[in-house]
């Protein structure tokens, strides 16, 4: 898989982008600072301070070459775990409300206002219908938003991806689905994942297009969500498959020592995404090393700020409570109720029914 250079799809090859120099250091920045927060909670994680993290090491190009190339104004993002912390167009409110989530905090639980995304899901596949029903809705309602849902490979193999891209399929929702092909759901590699050619392929199934683009280059997975995006809003919806390889642990309870072949993640380790397009930057509109410096220490500033704010916001016991539904419910009330009550040493009878 590592010779997957091109841009492809079921065109054919295109040719590889020109690097907008004004895009190219908004791109590379984000990747540092996808990686850098990456590092940072597995250090955290390590100190006991937030909770099981999922590395990004190795996908922020074809994250964050995804959401750059999105209209935030008017589309929806719906995630699952691994690129969160990819998502650095969505401000540092959504990194703060990140980072709470995997410190466990109930603010983890919801998006800011401002920001486009449903919360993390974690259960493989299952937010598919919803990215389905939401890019329904938006073409009902005559929005000129397009849903953009992540997967990892391994979610190809659920009932839930195939029945939300039929759904997606028979009533042309706009809808671009992201299958983050790393090369290993957990332990699992892709050849006993599929027998198909490729994953992009399963996009025949459903009456979607198929494109399938090397994950690690960053200025073909912006050019290519480009368009997919196009087509997903006029003509329905698209499997995008970005081929690229999880450099690090699935999680913090992983060992990939155990599993992966050390010639094979060398290999990719050479192609490190951040590194391919830190040097075609230097090449093309010459990114220095000390503007690499001032990006470096801007990323540490920013995320200082992002992780003192989430550590060190209060929990507040009924917060968990917020969010539930619009308007609160007479059930949902009384269990606020009896938690205030047990929280401040009040055992009286409790107000609501299991």
């Amino acid at each position: 898989m590592t010779g997957v250079r091109d841009a492809t799809d079921t065109s054919g090859t295109r040719a590889a982008p020109a690097v907008d120099p004004a895009l190219g250091p908004v791109l590379l920045t984000d990747m540092l600072m996808a990686r850098r927060a990456s590092e940072r909670l597995w250090n955290l994680q390590r100190q006991g301070k937030v909770t099981t993290v999922a590395p990004i090491v190795g996908h922020e190009a074809a994250v964050v070459g995804v959401v750059r190339a999105l209209d935030l104004d008017h589309d929806w993002l719906v995630p699952y775990y691994r690129e969160l912390l990819g998502f650095v167009a969505l401000g540092d409110d959504y990194l703060e409300s990140i980072v709470a989530y995997w410190r466990g905090h109930p603010d983890g639980g919801r998006a800011p206002a401002t920001a486009r995304v449903l919360p993390p899901q974690i259960s493989l596949a299952t937010q598919i219908p919803q990215a389905a029903g939401l890019a329904w809705g938006l073409a009902l309602r005559g929005d000129p938003g397009i849903v953009c849902a992540f997967i990892g490979d391994g979610a190809t193999s659920e009932g839930d991806f195939y029945e939300g891209l039929n759904l997606a399929g028979v009533q042309r929702a706009p809808l671009v689905v992201v299958v983050l092909n790393n090369g290993w759901a957990i332990s699992t590699p892709t050849s006993h994942q599929t027998a198909a050619s490729s994953f992009a392929a399963k996009a025949d199934a459903v009456g979607a297009l198929g494109m399938r683009i090397d994950g690690n280059d960053v200025l073909a997975v912006h050019e290519a969500t480009t368009r997919a995006r196009a087509h997903a809003r006029h003509e329905g919806p698209v499997l995008l498959e970005l081929v690229t390889y999880r450099t690090s642990a699935h999680t913090n309870s992983d060992d990939p020592t155990r599993y992966i072949p050390p010639d094979e993640l060398a290999a990719w380790r050479a192609r490190d995404p951040i590194e391919l397009f830190r040097s075609k930057l230097a090449t093309t509109t010459g990114w220095s090393d000390d503007d690499h410096q001032r990006a470096l220490d801007a990323v540490e500033a920013r995320l200082e700020r992002i992780i003192d704010c989430a550590l060190d916001a209060p929990v507040e016991t009924d917060r968990a409570f917020d969010h539930v539904y619009a308007t609160e419910t007479p059930r949902l009330a009384g269990q606020r109720a009896d938690l205030a009550r047990r929280t401040t040493g009040d055992r009286g009878g409790v107000s609501w029914q299991p």
